[in-house]
């Protein structure tokens, strides 16, 4: 029988933008073994732009996540590098759950010792300090950079690649040259499209975080073993009822 990952994307989804999040796979990347569905969370859309919006977000890909392993899933993977509700379907699910935040910083330190981080705009600075701060990684990030350029979590950077490919290439140079990076991260799941294009113009690994996270799951199911429970405890009273988001 196949193996099934529901992967969670942070926002509501339409058939347009579920195309374009699920050509973070494309063919051949899933494995015949493997079943995806990419599902959305929440009924707004989300920026990520400030501590408020996070929140919801936390919420949101805990709620659509929580029943997975009732579901019949085998995993479930998170598609925000913001690592939203990670660690609450952690304590959860005992299936593995993984996120591309943790998955891709932890890799970087694998492939180098410094790594950027490569984003669209400043507001979301916060996401990456929070996140490598619980992960105890600040010491081995090099630089945030940012081209200031609005998300566009719809069309995501369709029609924007002449203008956003040589941007984010301009600051990729930057970190590698002037902060010294040695790996770099897309900053958001929402970038990916760009990832071909910077991996074949630059000289240090370019890691396309989403992909990362998903590779992870397969990994935990042919590894058998799944998160600690020891570390992220399950509730005494489950209280799935409280979330209707």
């Amino acid at each position: 029988m196949k193996k099934r990952i529901k992967l969670i994307v942070p926002v509501p989804m339409n058939e347009q933008t579920k195309a374009m999040f699920a050509s973070q796979l494309p063919p051949g990347m899933v494995r015949d073994d493997i079943e995806v569905e990419f599902v959305g969370a929440g009924s707004v859309l989300s920026l990520a732009d400030s501590y408020y919006d996070t929140t919801m977000m936390d919420a949101a890909v805990l709620a659509a996540g929580m029943k997975a392993e009732e579901e019949g899933f085998d995993a479930v993977c998170i598609n925000t590098v913001s690592d939203s509700g990670l660690y609450g379907l952690r304590s959860r699910l005992s299936i593995p759950v993984m996120a591309p935040g943790q998955s891709a910083f932890h890799l970087a330190c694998t492939l180098g010792h410094k790594f950027s981080v490569l984003t669209m705009w400043p507001q979301w600075f916060a996401l990456y300090r929070k996140t490598l701060k619980e992960y105890n990684l600040e010491s081995r990030l090099a630089s945030i950079r940012s081209i200031d350029v609005r998300p566009d979590t719809e069309s995501l950077l369709q029609g924007k690649e002449d203008v956003v490919f040589g941007k984010l290439l301009e600051q990729a140079k930057l970190a590698i040259e002037q902060d010294g990076a040695d790996v770099l991260v897309l900053g958001s799941t929402t970038m990916h499209q760009s990832h071909a294009y910077l991996a074949a113009n630059l000289s240090v690994p370019v890691l396309n975080p989403g992909v990362i996270a998903y590779k992870m799951c397969e990994l935990m199911l042919d590894l058998g073993i799944s998160h600690s429970k020891t570390a992220f405890p399950s509730p005494e009273v489950i209280k799935d009822y409280a979330f209707r988001i």
